[in-house]
């Protein structure tokens, strides 16, 4: 699995800006309108998150996220294993209540 293929899912989204588009990490900022369709597509890929909006985060949480910022309470975190990593995606809203970071990376195996 690649990041790719499930941004590839994206792009009829309005996005506000994109930062980072490798093949091992994505970052994004998105409108928070958007919220339930970035969450569809993303629970299709990955599955329901493992870590919703408002539940503390584990220490399984908070060790996969350590290398891409960590993970907080009002935070959502998607993961799932595949053959060649696991990948994970967090929503990180904002104060302003319209907009939300995407972060996506692609954990290589054994990582």
């Amino acid at each position: 699995m690649k990041l790719r293929d499930i941004t590839d899912c994206c792009v009829h989204l309005d996005v506000h800006e994109k930062r980072c588009d490798r093949e091992d990490f994505f970052e994004l900022v998105f409108f928070q309108k958007d919220v339930s369709e970035w969450e569809r597509i993303l629970a299709a890929f990955l599955g329901e998150p493992v870590k919703p909006s408002g539940k503390p985060p584990t220490e399984k949480d908070l060790k996969i996220t350590e290398a891409t910022g960590s993970i907080r309470v009002e935070q959502t975190l998607f993961e799932k294993e595949f053959e060649n990593g696991v990948i994970i995606a967090k929503f990180w809203p904002w104060k302003d209540d319209r907009c939300i970071t995407l972060r996506m990376a692609l954990l290589p195996a054994g990582s």
